[in-house]
């Protein structure tokens, strides 16, 4: 309880936004002046969401696998990689602007490329995923790695710590704040790139059903399909801040209990 008025009290100005901004939209299409074919009224969107529930669900289970394993392979292989540069340079000097220029082209040109490679299977969809996740993740867990204190360094140096020990005590936990950054970005950008790659080609996902409702002309089904897209993506968000809430509580209590065991040993 105690969680949720926080929540109205941190927030209840956009809440209130968005109520306005939903029953003036409502209002525009029910008088007609907003045709109902460019911008459907909310409720006919919601109608929409529970007339098709059952092919709604399918098309968004579809869309989550592609994005939960595609978000996983992009932060596996981006923290890999980025810690990798980290300890060798030339590896750095070698990777990192090949990282920097595969930003620089289009995902949607490269898209037909995976269609061609992997088919129209899942794997086209996670491929682009991966590609479209990666670049945050390496980027931001190798600048919060770059960016840690020398004095702390130079302490544990002093004291005879390998580069290793430097690394866990000091320069990793430094890190997590710009890494969690990249991660939630990586979380909603992997929703992204799911859609593009089934927009592309798949035969089900809520990309491939968007679509499916644009050639039709049923405007309700591609806005349900966009809300549902947009409430995944913020599922994912969600999932990744909490995951660094809890990481940085679980680091203060395990610091507390530290110092609880050294003030009983003094």
């Amino acid at each position: 309880m105690n969680r949720i008025k926080a929540f109205f009290k941190d927030y209840y100005l956009f809440l209130m936004a968005a109520l306005l901004l939903l029953g003036a939209w409502e209002w525009l299409v029910d008088t007609g002046r907003l045709p109902s074919f460019i911008l459907p009224a909310p409720s006919g969107i919601l109608l929409s969401l529970f007339e098709n529930k059952d092919i709604l669900l399918f098309h968004t289970w579809a869309t989550f696998k592609e994005t939960i394993l595609g978000f996983v392979i992009a932060a596996v292989a981006g923290v890999s990689l980025a810690v990798a540069m980290f300890f060798f340079k030339s590896l750095q000097r070698t990777i990192y602007p090949g990282v920097l220029i595969s930003q620089t082209i289009p995902i949607i040109a490269l898209s037909p490329i995976f269609v061609l490679w992997f088919g129209y299977s899942i794997w086209s969809k996670v491929a682009v995923t991966v590609l479209i996740a990666f670049f945050p993740i390496v980027v931001s867990t190798y600048d919060g790695l770059n960016h840690h204190d020398r004095d702390y360094v130079d302490l544990l140096r002093s004291m005879g710590a390998r580069r290793w020990q430097i690394f866990k005590k000091v320069q990793m936990p430094m890190a997590l704040p710009s890494f969690f950054s990249g991660i939630k970005l990586a979380a909603v950008f992997s929703v992204v790139g799911a859609t593009i790659g089934e927009w592309l080609g798949a035969s089900e996902g809520l990309g491939y059903y968007s679509r499916r409702m644009s050639g039709s002309l049923n405007a309700e089904g591609v806005f349900s399909a966009i809300f549902l897209l947009s409430l995944l993506g913020m599922c994912f968000f969600g999932a990744a801040a909490l995951a660094e809430k809890r990481m940085f509580r679980w680091k203060e209590i395990r610091k507390d209990v530290q110092h609880e065991k050294v003030d009983k040993t003094q």
